[in-house]
């Protein structure tokens, strides 16, 4: 600490007072005086010391008064106090700390207290200006993180729906070709296939401004009642190449029952939110199952929830077990988001219910939603 760099404002109407102050700290600090309230308040505004010593008893206005005038003021509130005077008792000391100063010095001064608690209360000065310096820092950081967050937010949904006037062209032309007679089957089955992946597109846009909602708390439900079994089937339908792939097999049970063309289980929940848990766990399972399995999908009813399990065989990646759930996690995948098992538990919670799963290299993995039964 270069102490020749420090101010001290000593103030104290005895002169002998002030220059044996002089003699203590003369050597290595610049020093400032002050004989009476009025000129220490007028010294300070002109100064701006680095600390002050400050006698209690002056005439006129008092130690007590010019700390109370410096703490009352904006710009002197936080210049370190030390009262120096021959006013010893505890409710003395016990005043002048309660009006803010830092330290109190009884009359008649040892050269090496005075020193010292110099030293030590400078010391305190530099570590709280750092710190508060480094708190402004962190400060206009954060400004600036949330300025990249709502300008990354803007921008994303500026492009969402920017995207949204391209797709409309993806989505229409072919529901107007198709209507055409001129087309073969394997023309038609590919305007389809273009049809339906504008679809998907679009509701990959629409759900990705949800999931930002629903992360904020800010999401509006709105459930009707809908055909979960209706839902499941359409998923696996629009899966079956995959299931092809793998020769993989499928079982939908109701309260432990194989469904028929004819069954169906309704709940009160919002459609197009639990397509897309679905679709992101049934794919999923479909993807994680060794070849020549069977897909498990059951639905009952437990106690005041509506239960949905989904089981395959295959056993979640040790490495990823604990955080199965989280954020941008996966294993495996060249072209995993990591968002799939994530928005699902999103949108089990944004139902007021809840996700879970269980897994192991005998028995598989099973993944279970609990819905609240309205």
């Amino acid at each position: 600490m270069n102490e020749n760099k420090w101010l001290i404002l000593v103030v104290d109407d005895e002169p002998n007072n002030l220059q044996l102050m002089m003699r203590i700290l003369g050597d290595n600090y610049r020093l400032a005086f002050a004989t009476n309230g009025v000129e220490a308040l007028e010294a300070v505004q002109k100064l701006n010391p680095d600390i002050i010593l400050l006698d209690i008893m002056m005439p006129e206005t008092d130690g007590y008064e010019v700390c109370r005038c410096l703490k009352a003021d904006e710009e002197t509130r936080s210049i370190p106090v030390i009262f120096v005077t021959a006013k010893g008792e505890t409710d003395d000391e016990t005043k002048g700390l309660d009006l803010g100063a830092i330290d109190y010095i009884t009359k008649p001064v040892s050269r090496p207290i005075v020193r010292a608690r110099i030293k030590n209360h400078l010391a305190l000065k530099i570590a709280r200006e750092e710190i508060e310096k480094k708190n402004r820092t962190l400060e206009e950081q954060n400004s600036e993180l949330l300025k990249a967050a709502q300008l990354r937010e803007d921008v994303e949904r500026m492009t969402r729906h920017d995207l949204k006037g391209p797709l409309n062209a993806v989505i229409n032309y072919p529901m107007m070709m198709l209507e055409s007679p001129d087309f073969s089957p394997t023309h038609l089955r590919y305007l389809k296939a273009i049809e339906e992946a504008g679809w998907r597109m679009l509701n990959m846009i629409n759900r990705s401004l949800d999931i930002f909602k629903m992360e904020k708390g800010t999401y509006i439900l709105v459930p009707d009642r809908i055909d979960i079994v209706r839902i499941v089937n359409k998923i696996l339908t629009e899966s079956q190449p995959i299931m092809n792939q793998k020769k993989l097999s499928k079982i939908i049970r109701i309260n432990g029952k194989s469904v028929n063309d004819k069954d169906s289980f309704p709940i009160h929940a919002e459609e197009l939110l639990c397509y897309s848990m679905l679709a992101n766990l049934i794919k999923n399972a479909l993807e994680a199952s060794p070849i020549k399995k069977q897909i498990a999908i059951d639905i009952f009813e437990e106690n005041d929830a509506i239960v949905i399990g989904i089981h395959n065989k295959g056993a979640v990646p040790a490495d990823i077990r604990a955080r199965f759930f989280d954020k941008y996690v996966t294993s495996g995948k060249v072209k995993g988001s990591g968002l799939g098992t994530y928005s699902a538990k999103l949108i089990a919670e944004t139902h007021g219910g809840s996700i879970h799963f269980d897994t192991s290299d005998e028995k598989g993995t099973a993944v279970t939603v609990r819905l609240p039964q309205k």
